[in-house]
């Protein structure tokens, strides 16, 4: 009997725990180390997901490890009108690395209470109060970074704020507008905006995106989308605000995903991997927007902002990073992954879409290639499977859509690692086709 049947385990878990999202594994998970996790049994599971999307550095990283122990016994959290060098320092690095005039950011705990402070940032600039997002969005369940949220969680909560409004993600597989059989990406966000136009009261204060939607099903915003929203922005008066929860800190390939093209929010959005899988966020703004909020009273109190502990783990996060070329690593670890999934749904007639950049990839899991048409059944049947074998997946199912596996490991992951990955999704491709 494998000890992740321990019924008293199981029993405590369904009596106490409030459930929050999906069923749980069947698993108990005793620990994790670099790469994988290990469950009840001592077998190794290989963590293809970071954890939550938020391990770029691997599970127990020694020098992180370190930073906490230290902190723990000497500076770990403090009243938060009082400031220490961790916290400074952070902020300073943040600047130095971030685009444009991003000089000035408060650091927080979760990536939906920083999209709440920059949200109300945002409003209180702008004096406006209508926010857009995409309609495949996940910002967060608190309550503004909810109602920005539309990919899932929308149902039995009464109503969103005043002014939420929502926009489709152009999705260049499922395209909704074509001009000669191409996808046109323009002429959809010209539509999208005529619409929030006759919708608005003249209130628009921002923005919020993601520039590759991963709960939205890994939809990468096509090269000049994001100069184009962002001349959107600038033609009404409201703020761009990008939600780099899942992309920054070199999971593209590029320390920050909105580089490739060129654009700097008016407020960047940090959580995830800035700690590493500790909990750390940030609101990064320019000084202009953040002289203007506190002349106007900006309030953001919360019980851990500004806290030392979490701070000194982003900057050697950010120490890390920068020290072992792990951005340009996740370029070359991201085209690996890349080339070896292609490859599969040049076997697999289920794999209807390959796309991502860097260690941040999607798979489309179809019935069929003509028609697209999603499959449910199949898509959990493989997650099933790949975990069965030794590979933690994970799936989002949305409407419309067929289900994306969302592909992000580590950025420490070795070629041996990514190929182990993908060989154990062609043995659960094998077995479920």
């Amino acid at each position: 009997m494998t000890r992740n049947d321990d019924p008293d385990f199981w029993a405590r878990a369904r009596r106490h725990l409030i459930r929050y999202g999906g069923a749980f594994a069947p698993l108990i998970i005793e620990r994790a180390e670099g790469s994988f996790v290990y469950d009840a049994d001592g077998r190794k599971i290989l963590d293809f997901t970071s954890g939550q999307m938020s391990a770029i550095l691997g599970h127990g990283h020694p020098e992180i490890a370190a930073v906490v122990a230290d902190h723990i016994g000497r500076l770990d959290h403090l009243f938060s009108e009082m400031l220490t060098r961790p916290v400074v320092d952070l902020a300073t690095k943040l600047a130095r690395l971030a685009p444009g005039e991003l000089e000035r950011a408060l650091l927080l705990t979760t990536g939906a209470e920083a999209n709440e402070a920059a949200l109300r940032m945002a409003k209180l600039a702008t004096g406006g109060w209508e926010v857009v997002s995409f309609a495949q969005s996940w910002h967060g369940m608190t309550a503004g970074a909810a109602s920005a949220t539309y990919s899932a969680g929308r149902k039995g909560y009464g109503p969103a704020p005043t002014g939420s409004f929502a926009i489709p993600a152009p999705n260049a597989y499922r395209p909704a507008f074509e001009k000669d059989g191409v996808p046109d990406w323009r002429a959809e966000l010209d539509y999208a905006f005529a619409l929030i136009d006759r919708q608005s009261t003249g209130n628009l204060a921002a923005f919020l995106a993601e520039p590759i939607l991963s709960s939205g099903g890994i939809i990468d915003l096509p090269p000049g989308y994001l100069a184009a929203l962002k001349g959107k922005c600038t033609e009404r008066g409201m703020l761009l605000i990008l939600d780099e929860a899942q992309t920054g800190i070199g999971r593209t390939g590029l320390m920050f995903a909105c580089e490739r093209d060129g654009v700097v929010p008016d407020i960047l959005t940090l959580s995830k991997t800035l700690g590493a899988g500790l909990p750390l966020a940030a609101v990064l703004t320019t000084p202009a927007i953040e002289d203007l909020c506190h002349a106007r009273g900006f309030l953001f109190y919360t019980t851990h902002v500004s806290d030392p502990l979490p701070a000194a783990v982003g900057l050697k996060v950010l120490e890390i990073v920068t020290r072992d070329g792990l951005v340009a690593r996740a370029e070359e670890a991201g085209a690996r992954l890349a080339t070896r999934l292609r490859a599969l749904q040049q076997h697999f007639a289920c794999i209807g879409d390959v796309r991502g950049r860097g260690l941040l990839q999607g798979v489309e899991i179809v019935a069929d290639r003509a028609t697209k048409a999603p499959a449910p059944e199949l898509g959990d049947a493989i997650t099933r499977r790949c975990l069965e074998f030794g590979l933690s997946m994970n799936i989002v199912q949305l409407p419309g859509m067929g289900g994306v596996f969302r592909i992000a490991p580590p950025l420490t992951a070795t070629d041996v690692e990514i190929d182990l990955g993908v060989d154990i999704l062609e043995r659960a491709l094998d077995s479920c086709t």
